[in-house]
């Protein structure tokens, strides 16, 4: 019985062991040599690659321009030139403003119009989506408009503004015409 127990132990060892021998032998046949194509393609890749990079632009001298003060060009950095003198085109800057002021007139659309009576009414829709009503003599946009007509195509204004050469106060006429 000792003789069968020593044959199966050394069974078992060599189950053990044959599998670390395999590994090993796979393992040596890998290794060696130079190595096949791969491996030299990836050495000689590097060797002919140079990278391609564009020379700097040159920086070409800034030249400063002097500012032509002989009065036909208007000083972009002087304040406005405040007239003295009284016109009947200056606006009361006195008088409470109306809500439809605080709107540039190029962001409010003539969505339609409504007449009670002998009351005619522009709707006017404002930059934040809400739609206003105004009518004749009422005041509209940041140029001092003042609405003298309202037809069903179009809304006439006489705005106030001031010229930027004299500095003297002179009206426009101006329209918003019916959006669609």
């Amino acid at each position: 019985m000792i003789a069968l127990f020593k044959i199966k132990f050394n069974e078992s060892r060599w189950l053990k062991v044959l599998p670390l021998c395999l590994l090993s032998l796979g393992l040596s046949a890998c290794s060696g040599g130079d190595g096949d194509d791969l491996d030299k393609f990836m050495r000689d890749a590097a060797h002919d690659m140079r990278p391609k990079i564009k020379p700097l632009p040159e920086v070409k001298p800034y030249l400063a321009l002097q500012y032509n003060a002989d009065g036909t060009l208007v000083d972009p950095f002087s304040p406005r030139k405040a007239s003295n003198k009284s016109t009947a085109h200056q606006p009361d800057l006195n008088r409470p403003r109306e809500p439809m002021e605080a709107y540039p007139l190029e962001s409010i659309k003539y969505v339609g119009m409504l007449s009670k009576s002998k009351l005619t009414y522009a709707l006017l829709k404002t930059p934040d989506n809400s739609v206003q009503q105004v009518k004749l003599g009422n005041f509209i946009g940041q140029n001092f408009g003042l609405i003298t007509k309202i037809t069903d195509s179009e809304i006439v204004l006489k705005e106030i503004v001031q010229d930027e050469l004299s500095g003297d106060w002179v009206e426009r006429v101006s329209n918003l015409t019916l959006q669609e």
